[in-house]
């Protein structure tokens, strides 16, 4: 395999220009024993700064996570600050997780930032990325970056960009920020010499202010309290979560936390996981030992940047089952908007957000509540920023996503694990106080609003090959897209790149109303939902796979759960053939 022209060009701006001796002895190295695949990989394109940020393995090169891509980044987003605050005063807050090298990375931000005049506030040491939206708020900042992967392998890093709602950029701004960083064509025109004078520490003052208002939010203070010793089993899998969610669940009330001491510990190695992900079930392995042991009531584990939080809980049989986020966040909303009623706090004006591959039983509550339901496009900042359009108009409740990432109340414009396992806590005080577990709940839940089950197949396709695997599978799927998936006629197709909505049968369209997104949706006869998508954020094409039916009974849920997992196994073989 030869390197093409444009890679090798890459490579020679590398080891020619202002780079330094390490990165470029680690090139030659690669060069010399004639790794074309990997150089490849790490020089065929620039990391692409995307809507988030960016996120990849770290490395030298143009395609990989090093300083010289961070600063870049770094840079262009000052350009941009600079450029929309002129004669404005322009600060920014600057955290990161447990991973290796994002204190360095951090640093590097701040030194970008601070060349530019721009005042950092900087936290002292790791935090979560929920308490960076929260301070970007706080401190009244236009923007904010965490250097995390969150839940990726442990070779990865990345840069998540906010902006000043404490949100990730959208339109406009999005597309401004991402073209001034493509503007920079040399790495000497980013600014790395820290001006001291511009950075100030912050930590545990911000921490007190975000957990007291977490406290406020609290809307079943009462249960807590007669069920203060509830057994709850924590992991944050060698993340930030540690610093926060001991913390926020001693301030809720809960007075019986145990803490998985293998996991508590902060390691960008991970070392005791495959994945720091806590969708993966051999993640909660330890946490869940640890809950048999105790013969806990819940277990909860957060990933590397506590945005998003995994759930285990003890089903009929007494056996710790895990819970999906699909399953999670249809408990949290079904929750809050049952308390919400029994304390009659719902006025009318109240809403809940939630994405469009998220399960659909989330509007069937809020319909059946009487609760506005907005549906926004995959990734939280759709979520964040229709609260942002809704501040002071109208009560944002909660919002959350299939993929294990949930918000209650709007301190924040992100998901949110450190409010999230507080709220799951309460919750499953909430039910217990009513005799009932979280499982027996979520049985009862299925039987008044319909059994919905839900599952994911992702496919991993990594490299410039796998990109343009992916893109290939996207063409096949919108050019013939099935005529039948499970046995159903497809009579909807959604495609939310053209911006269309098809009727199949009737052979009419019309616009679908949502910004341009890489998303195909086929709706079946029967209500079924299936849904592919390129993640913006892994080597992986997505297939969502949406089904229902109503439960006559909570003796039925097992035979109906079956049922509805053929029917799943169906769809995702006619999806493949």
């Amino acid at each position: 395999m030869q390197l093409e022209k444009s890679t090798l060009d890459t490579i020679n701006t590398w080891l020619n220009g202002s780079y330094d001796q390490k990165t470029k002895t680690e090139i030659q190295s690669l060069l010399d024993k004639e790794a074309t695949t990997e150089l490849t990989d790490a020089f065929y394109r620039s990391l692409e700064f995307g809507t988030g940020g960016l996120r990849g393995i770290m490395g030298p090169g143009s395609n990989r996570i090093n300083k010289y891509t961070i600063g870049t980044a770094t840079q262009g987003l000052a350009n941009y600050l600079n450029k929309k605050y002129k004669d404005e005063k322009i600060s920014v807050a600057i955290a990161h997780d447990s991973r290796n090298n994002s204190d360095v990375f951090a640093n590097i931000t701040a030194d970008v930032f601070s060349a530019n005049g721009i005042k950092v506030y900087f936290f002292s040491a790791l935090r979560p990325t929920p308490e960076l939206s929260f301070a970007i708020r706080e401190l009244g900042c236009k923007s904010g970056v965490m250097l995390t992967a969150s839940h990726n392998p442990k070779e990865y890093n990345g840069y998540k960009a906010y902006g000043n709602d404490g949100g990730q950029f959208t339109a406009p701004d999005d597309k401004m920020v991402m073209d001034e960083v493509a503007a920079i064509k040399s790495i000497d025109e980013v600014k790395f010499n820290r001006v001291e004078i511009n950075v100030e520490t912050i930590g545990e003052e911000i921490d007190k202010l975000y957990l007291d208002k977490i406290t406020a939010l609290s809307v079943s203070p009462d249960a807590i309290a007669r069920e203060h010793d509830l057994k709850i089993v924590y992991s944050p899998i060698h993340g930030t979560g540690i610093t926060l969610v001991p913390k926020a669940l001693a301030q809720f009330g809960f007075t019986n936390v145990t803490v998985v001491e293998e996991q508590s510990k902060p390691d960008g190695n991970f070392p005791t996981v495959v994945y720091p992900n806590p969708e993966e079930k051999e993640a909660l392995t330890l946490a869940l030992k640890k809950a048999a042991e105790i013969d806990a009531d819940l277990v909860l584990a957060t990933d590397p940047d506590a945005d998003r939080v995994g759930i285990a809980v003890k089903n009929n049989d007494g056996e710790f089952e895990l819970l999906n986020g699909n399953q999670t966040g249809s408990l949290l909303i079904n929750y809050l908007l049952t308390a919400w009623e029994e304390k009659e706090k719902l006025t009318g004006n109240e809403y809940v957000v939630s994405t469009i591959v998220t399960t659909s039983l989330i509007k069937a509550i809020c319909d059946a509540k009487g609760v506005e339901y907005y549906n926004t496009l995959t990734g939280f900042k759709w979520i964040g920023q229709v609260m942002t359009q809704l501040q002071g108009k109208k009560t944002f409740i909660a919002g959350g996503e299939e993929s294990y990432g949930y918000l209650i109340g709007d301190l924040v414009r992100d998901k949110d694990a450190v409010i999230s396992c507080a709220f799951i806590a309460e919750m499953t005080a909430f039910y217990k106080d009513k005799g009932s577990s979280l499982y027996q709940a979520m049985i009862d839940m299925y039987v008044t609003y319909g059994m919905y089950k839900e599952d994911l197949v992702s496919i991993t396709k990594k490299g410039k090959t796998g990109a343009e695997e992916i893109k290939a599978m996207m063409e096949k799927f919108r050019n013939n897209p099935p005529a039948k998936l499970g046995g159903s006629d497809v009579v909807t197709l959604k495609d939310y790149e053209l911006n269309k909505e098809t009727d199949i049968k009737a052979g009419t369209s019309k616009e679908l109303g949502f910004p341009k997104s890489d998303v195909l949706q086929f709706i079946t006869e029967d209500d079924s939902i299936i849904s592919a998508r390129p993640s913006g954020t892994e080597p992986k094409i997505k297939f969502y796979c949406s089904v229902n039916t109503p439960l006559a009974s909570a003796e039925d849920y097992k035979a109906t759960e079956e049922k509805l997992a053929e029917k799943i196994s169906e769809i995702m073989e006619d999806l493949q053939a």
